[in-house]
C-alpha cells in the first residue's frame, strides 16, 4: 500500500516529537488554594479515652501532646526504661499520672482504653501483640515491625482479637496527601510512569547522635527490659538513647524515613507495593560507633495494576548534605507532576508542544538522511506547519495547608473515633505492614549486595 507523504510526516514528526523541548516557554504564577482540615468536636465526658503511654523518648513525648489535643483523651498512664523519662513526664503532665518500668502493669489497667506504643523498632512486634491481647487498641509507631517474618503475626493477632490497630505513618491522614490522591485519580498529571522523592538532613539531630543524660547508669535505666528480643549486650548507654544507629534495634534510614514515603506513596495510588527492591548506601560521614549507613538510596518497581500503570519508585536519603536539609516527594506523569512539600501540594503541567522547523534542523535524526529525503520531509513539514512562534505555559496550582498544620493530629483523630465507633482506620496493621515491609527489604539489600522480590499482595518475600 503506498503510504502518503502526510502519514510519512506524521509517523517521522511523532517519532522525533520526543526531543522536542519548545523554543519559548512562559511561566504563569502558580495559583494558590488553601485547604482547611475538619474542626474538632468536643466529646461528652462519658466518652472519655484512658490513654497509656509506652516509650517516651522523642517520639513517645511528641505523640501524647499530640493525641491529647483531641477532645476526649485522657493520659493515665506511662511506661519508660528510663527514669528520667518517668520523672519528665509528671512534670509536663501531672503528678497523678502512673508511671512505671514495666509496660505490662500498663496493659494490666482497667482504666486504659488504648495505647501508643513509640519503644525502639525491636520491641513493636511483641509489645503491640500483647496489648492487643490485652484488649488495648493500639496506635503503633512506624515501622510496624523490625523484622519481615513479625508482620503477618501482628496482623493475625489484630484479626483475632478484633482489636483496633492504626499504624503511626501519619501522612496517610494527611489533608495534603488527600489532595495528591484526588488529584492523581482524576488524571492531573496523565499516566503515571515514575515516583522519586528525597530527604535530607545536614545536622548531629538529624543524624540521630541524641543526648544522653549523665546520670544514664543500670540504676537509672531497666536495661534488660530495653533488649527484650535482642541479643544480650553489657549495659551501653549509647546504644539505649541511640538506638537508631544500631541493627539490634533500630530499622536505619529504610525503616525511619523510606517507610514514610512507602506509605504516602501506596495511599495516594491504591499501590500494595512493589515487586523488585534493590538499594545501595553506605557509612560515609557519621563514623561515630553507629553500624547503619548515613547515605541510602533505592531503587523499586511497582508492577501494573488496575489503580496505576507500571512505574519506577526511586528514594534517597543523606545524613551529611552539604546543601542543606530539605525534601521533595514527586508523581511524574506524561502531562504533569504532583509535588508534596512540607505543607503545599503543588500540580505543574506543561501541555505537550507539536514539532518546531527548528527542532527538526537541529539536534535531529533528520540530518542522517540522504540530502534528498531531507528536502522531502523539510517541505512536507513546511506545507503542513506555516511559520508561527510557539508558546506554551507552565500551569501550576498550589494547594496550602494552613500555617502550623499537623498531620499527626489528624491521624490520631481517625485512631480514636476508630476506637469509639469500632470502624476502621487509615493504616491497619495490612496496609502498615505492607510499606514496612519494602522499606525493612531495602536494609537486607544493601546487607546482601542484591535485588530482592517482593509478592506485595501476599505478603512475601520471593
Amino acid at each position: 500500500m503506498a503510504t502518503s507523504r502526510r502519514d510519512f510526516l506524521r509517523r517521522t514528526g511523532a517519532s522525533l516529537a520526543g526531543l522536542a523541548l519548545g523554543p519559548v516557554v512562559l511561566t504563569r504564577p502558580a495559583h494558590i488554594v488553601r485547604l482547611h482540615p475538619e474542626p474538632l468536636r468536643p466529646v461528652p465526658p462519658s466518652d472519655t479515652i484512658g490513654l497509656g503511654m509506652i516509650g517516651m523518648g522523642i517520639m513517645g513525648f511528641g505523640n501524647a501532646r499530640t493525641a491529647l489535643q483531641v477532645p476526649g483523651v485522657r493520659l493515665v498512664a506511662v511506661a519508660d526504661c528510663y527514669d528520667g523519662r518517668l520523672v519528665r513526664t509528671k512534670e509536663v503532665f501531672g503528678a497523678d499520672v502512673f508511671t512505671t518500668r514495666d509496660y505490662r502493669e500498663v496493659l494490666a489497667r482497667p482504666d486504659v482504653d488504648a495505647v501508643v506504643v513509640s519503644t525502639p523498632d525491636h520491641l513493636h512486634a511483641q509489645i503491640a501483640i500483647e496489648a492487643m491481647e490485652a484488649g488495648k487498641d493500639v496506635y503503633l509507631e512506624k515501622p510496624m515491625v523490625q523484622r519481615v517474618e513479625d508482620g503477618l503475626r501482628v496482623i493475625e493477632a489484630e484479626r483475632r482479637t478484633g482489636r483496633v490497630l492504626i499504624v503511626g505513618s501519619q501522612r496517610v491522614s494527611s489533608i495534603l496527601y488527600a489532595k495528591a490522591r484526588e488529584l492523581y485519580r482524576s488524571g492531573a498529571i496523565g499516566q503515571l510512569n515514575m515516583v522519586e522523592a528525597y530527604m535530607n538532613r545536614n545536622s548531629a539531630t538529624g543524624a540521630w547522635q541524641y543526648t544522653i543524660p549523665p546520670d544514664a547508669s543500670p540504676q537509672t535505666v531497666d536495661w534488660e527490659r530495653f533488649l527484650g528480643p535482642a541479643p544480650r549486650r553489657p549495659f551501653d548507654p549509647v546504644r539505649f538513647f541511640r538506638w537508631r544507629n544500631y541493627w539490634d534495634y533500630g530499622t536505619g534510614i529504610p525503616g525511619d524515613l523510606f517507610v514514610h514515603l512507602f506509605s504516602g506513596i501506596h495511599f495516594v495510588l491504591d499501590a500494595l507495593g512493589p515487586t523488585r527492591i534493590y538499594a545501595s548506601g553506605g557509612l560515609r560521614f557519621w563514623k561515630d560507633g553507629r553500624e547503619v549507613p548515613d547515605v541510602m538510596a533505592g531503587l523499586y518497581e511497582y508492577p501494573e495494576t488496575e489503580a496505576h500503570p507500571s512505574f519506577t519508585l526511586s528514594l534517597k536519603v543523606n545524613f551529611a548534605n552539604g546543601g542543606g536539609g530539605g525534601e521533595a516527594f514527586r508523581f511524574i506523569g506524561d502531562e504533569g507532576m504532583i509535588e508534596i512539600g512540607w505543607g503545599q501540594v503543588r500540580l505543574s503541567k506543561l501541555p505537550p508542544r507539536r514539532l518546531t522547523e527548528q527542532e527538526l534542523l537541529g539536534w535531529n535524526s533528520l540530518r542522517t538522511f540522504p540530502e534528498a529525503m531531507q528536502r522531502q520531509i523539510l517541505e512536507a513539514f513546511r506545507a503542513e506547519n506555516p511559520p508561527q512562534r510557539e508558546v506554551s505555559e507552565t500551569q501550576e496550582v498550589v494547594y496550602q495547608a494552613p500555617p502550623g498544620y499537623d498531620d499527626r493530629l489528624d491521624h490520631f483523630r481517625n485512631f480514636f473515633e476508630a476506637v469509639r465507633t469500632r470502624g476502621r482506620v487509615v493504616e491497619d496493621g495490612t496496609f502498615g505492614f505492607r510499606a514496612a515491609a519494602p522499606a525493612l527489604l531495602s536494609n537486607t539489600s544493601y546487607l546482601e549486595n542484591r535485588a530482592i522480590g517482593w509478592d506485595p499482595e501476599n505478603m512475601r518475600q520471593t
